[in-house]
This record gives C-alpha cells, structure tokens and sequence, in this order.
C-alpha cells in the first residue's frame, strides 16, 4: 500500500524535530480540535507571545485580574478568569456555588456533607464532562425526561420540573449550550433569575459564532466556560470562566496560590472591588488547575485575535479547500462526499465521507485503520463511524497537508 508523504513546508519544521526526539511522528489531523489529538493549532504570532512571557516573572493574581478585565470587555461578564480548559472551568464554577467567600466551606471541599451541595441539570444535558461538577463536591441531580430525544413523545423539558425539583439543598441549576438542548436555556435562566440560584452553562465548544462569548451573560447565566484551545486557537490546555464578580473572585481563591501572609495578600480590584475577603482561605481544591503565566497571555492575545478576524473570510477559504478535497476524492468507488449541513455560518464548513462497504470492500472502520498505519498518520472525525459515516475536517489541517490529505484517503480506500 502506498503511502503518501506530506510535502515539507517551514511550518511544521521545528515541531517535527522535536517529535522526531522523542520517538514520534505528527499527524495531519482532520478530526477537529479534539484534545486527544492536540487541541487547535496555536496560532505562530500566539506562540511567540507565549514563548516571550515564559521568559518572565510576574504575579500571577495580578496577571489574572488584569486578564479578567479584558474578558469583561470582550464578553459583558463582570469578570472572568483564565482556566486550565473548560473541564476546569466547571469544576471551578461547581467550587464557586459551593464555597462561595466563605474561607471555611472553601477548605472542606470537595467535602461537602452537611452543605447545600445540589445541582440541578436537565437529563437531556448530560454528558460525561458532568463529573467535572461533581469532582468539587457538587451532587447532580437529574430533572426533566428525555422524550423528544427518545421518540417517546413530543414535550421538551417544562418550567415546572425545573421548579418542583428545588430543595433547600439546591445550590445552582447547569445545562449546556449544545445545539440540540440550547432551548432549554431561556427556561433554566427564567427559573434561576426568579429564584435567585446561580446558573453554570457549559459552553466549551460552543464558538464560533463569537457572539456566544457574551449570549449566555446576557440570557442570565451567571457561570460559562469555555475551551481555549479550540476554535479561539489559544493553547491547548486552556479556557474562560466568566460570569458573576463574587463567584469568579470564589474560584479565583480556590485555584490560585494562596500561600501569602493576608496582611501582604493584594487583591485585584477586578476580583475584589471593595477589598479581600475578611478571612482568606488556604489553597482550594482548584490549586492543581493553575494556569501558567504563558497559557494566560497565550489565550488574551488570542482571543484578541479570535474577536478581530472576519469569520466569513475562513470559511469561503475552507470551503474553497474542501471543493478541491472533494474533486480529488471524486470517482473513488464506495465512496460518497458530500458538505455537512452548517449548524451557524460562521462554523467551519466540513466534508461527509460516505463508505459504501460492498463497493468499496472496506467500512468506515478499516478505512480509518488503515490512514492510521501512514505516515504522517492521518485522522478522520469518528462521531458518526457506526454508519459508515467519516467527517473531515480541515480546522487543524495546513493548507499544504491538503493535497496529501486526500491522497492518503484515496489510498486508503484503493489498497
């Protein structure tokens, strides 16, 4: 089986020596910004940023505060901190409602018996990034069915299970902003505004459009995360928690370094406009979420840069990519390509790849093997594998790994 070689290009120079050390090969990834497989390729100028702070000593609460106030300003947020992802970001928000300034209840968790330690979250929301939540001491509870989704009936979730479900345990209400379950966001948000409970949105992958950054602010959440290292292109291990001043200024303190003497303590005013709290907590259950000085200025600029670009313009260039993908892979048997349907036109458009398995005489699975055992390897979205259903993605894909892109598939598929 042949296996095609990517053309070297200045890009990829100096991370392929590096992998190349340790024994190892990059991928042409057109999965997506998968974290498995790196997260988002960082933009250079993003990269120099990064490289330039690592050089230097700063403090990091102070660092943070003044990332809070560029966030605010971005996303109509009171305030907002930089996260190590948005995993993080919600076990941080679980830590806010929970221990609030309260520097003893902040040194319990994730210890939380005894404590008003419920939130409530639509069954149809759930996921298995649900623990992040619980791993603060938070306990989930489950309200609504999921009928619509089941087939077994046609009524979405209703305000009334939201409000039958309150208990004086009840500490907040999360949901999700994937597409599927984001109606269901104006009724948790009518429910938490009326009833004065906090409201945690997981909103990770939920950009672009760029105007998410401040739509669930202004539909009355009161906690979003979101990933950095997808499509705002900021380092991998990286993301935003914004929302309300207390509970922000709350997993501020349980994440970062509390190791001070209060008297010498210096609050940031984004964090703490009338001061710090009377009594401050040792290091909280978030202090293993520290975000390095690089990985915060990493994510501002590019952020900065994510708000700045015209969106449209990427995608006409993507799309442009994946017609000429599309003409390579013409006339292959047992293979379909087709464009997905866009959930919003400023997402990035991306390709179906439809295996027939008796004209092609290969699933989706052994086609996926055998991009696998090339070199570079290459990685298809797998989200839809069961129906012989490939995605290809071009979000982390170079514009020159696209020639050997699609000659690795055609091999792929006429080995």
């Amino acid at each position: 089986m042949s296996q095609p070689a990517t053309k070297p290009h200045s890009v990829n120079a100096a991370p392929d020596t590096v992998l190349r050390r340790l024994g190892l090969t990059r991928l042409i990834n057109a999965a997506g910004t998968l974290s498995r497989l790196g997260g988002a390729n960082v933009d250079p100028d993003v990269a120099r940023v990064m490289a330039d702070a690592a050089s230097l000593s700063v403090d990091v609460w102070a660092l943070q505060g003044a990332a809070s106030e560029r966030i605010a300003a971005v996303t109509g947020a009171e305030a907002g901190i930089v996260t190590t992802g948005a995993s993080a970001g919600l076990t941080l928000a679980a830590a806010a409602v929970l221990g609030g300034l309260d520097a003893g209840r902040i040194s319990r968790l994730p210890d939380a018996g005894g404590l008003p330690n419920e939130i409530l979250i639509p069954r149809t929301h759930r996921n298995g990034y649900d623990r992040a939540l619980t791993l603060a001491g938070a306990r989930l509870v489950d309200i609504g069915v999921d009928d619509v989704g089941t087939g077994a009936g046609v009524r979405p979730l209703e305000t009334w299970e939201v409000e039958t479900a309150i208990t004086p345990r009840t500490v907040a209400i999360a949901g999700s902003g994937a597409a599927r379950v984001e109606p269901d966001l104006p009724i948790l948000a009518d429910v938490a505004r009326r009833t004065r409970l906090p409201l945690i949105v997981d909103a990770a992958a939920q950009l672009p459009p760029r105007e998410n950054l401040s739509r669930y602010i202004a539909m009355g959440a009161s906690l979003v995360v979101f990933s950095g290292g997808k499509a705002i292109r900021g380092p991998q291990g990286s993301g935003l928690l914004i929302g309300r001043r207390p509970l922000i200024a709350s997993a501020a303190l349980q994440m970062l370094d509390m190791d001070v003497r209060p008297a010498a303590f210096r609050a940031p005013a984004a964090f703490f406009p009338d001061g710090a709290p009377p009594t401050l907590p040792r290091h909280g259950i978030g202090r293993g979420f520290k975000a390095s000085k690089e990985a915060i200025v990493g994510l501002l600029v590019a952020l900065e840069r994510f708000m700045a670009a015209d969106p449209m313009t990427t995608v006409r260039a993507v799309q442009t990519r994946l017609n000429a993908i599309s003409a390579a892979l013409a006339g292959i048997p047992g293979l379909g390509v087709r464009r997905e349907p866009a959930q919003h036109a400023e997402r990035l458009p991306r390709l179906v790849l439809a295996i027939d398995p008796e004209k092609a005489q290969i699933d989706a699975a052994g086609v996926v093997d055998r991009l696998a055992e090339l070199r570079p390897a290459v990685m298809l979205g797998e989200g839809r594998i069961a129906e012989n259903l490939l995605i290809l993605d071009l979000a982390c894909v170079a514009v020159a790994d696209d020639e050997a892109l699609a000659l690795s598939i055609r091999a792929a598929l006429k080995a």
